[in-house]
């Protein structure tokens, strides 16, 4: 379950396809809530458009009751700024649906954490593809300083990125 940092920066970085391949044979799911923070970013950042048009990436909806209530609780965790809601969102989809939420924001993976979701980052992505040999350390480094260009803050460069996987057992 992708929250908008991660697809919004493999989009800026025109390495979205690299994301799909990587990703090939996993259900994908973003949210509503999601698609309308990338939409908002395309004026912007036109590369973005990708995410939109992106055909393996499903939609997780939030549209019953229980759905709408489990989103309330999780922006009364994690926030209700509108920088916050889409965090919210995917924790809620990925506490009903299952699965894994990914996002880069390190205050959400601590609340989402604490109450029991499993939520990664993108450096996480990236050592999986490793230790699954979808990707060198070099390539995955090479993804790290693409990211980066674009302004994404990631806990190691490329060059590092080994090592920091090393000493932090990959994640």
């Amino acid at each position: 379950m992708f929250d908008a940092m991660c697809l919004s920066h493999f989009a800026r970085a025109e390495r979205l396809d690299v994301l799909r391949d990587l990703l090939v044979g996993t259900a994908c799911l973003t949210t509503h809530v999601v698609r309308e923070e990338i939409r908002a970013g395309v004026e912007a950042y036109p590369l973005l458009q990708a995410v939109l048009d992106a055909d393996w990436l499903g939609l997780a909806r939030l549209d019953s009751l229980e759905e709408i209530k489990c989103f309330a609780k999780w922006v009364q965790r994690i926030g209700s700024s509108e920088r916050d809601l889409g965090e919210a969102s995917v924790f809620s989809a990925t506490e009903l649906y299952g699965g894994i939420a990914i996002t880069d924001d390190r205050e959400a993976v601590a609340v989402g954490r604490a109450h029991g979701l499993e939520v990664h980052g993108t450096v996480w992505l990236l050592a999986s593809a490793v230790q699954d040999g979808k990707l060198s350390e070099v390539a995955a480094g090479n993804i790290v300083d693409a990211l980066s260009v674009t302004g994404m803050r990631l806990p190691c460069s490329g060059s590092t990125f080994g090592p920091y996987l090393r000493r932090n057992g990959g994640t």
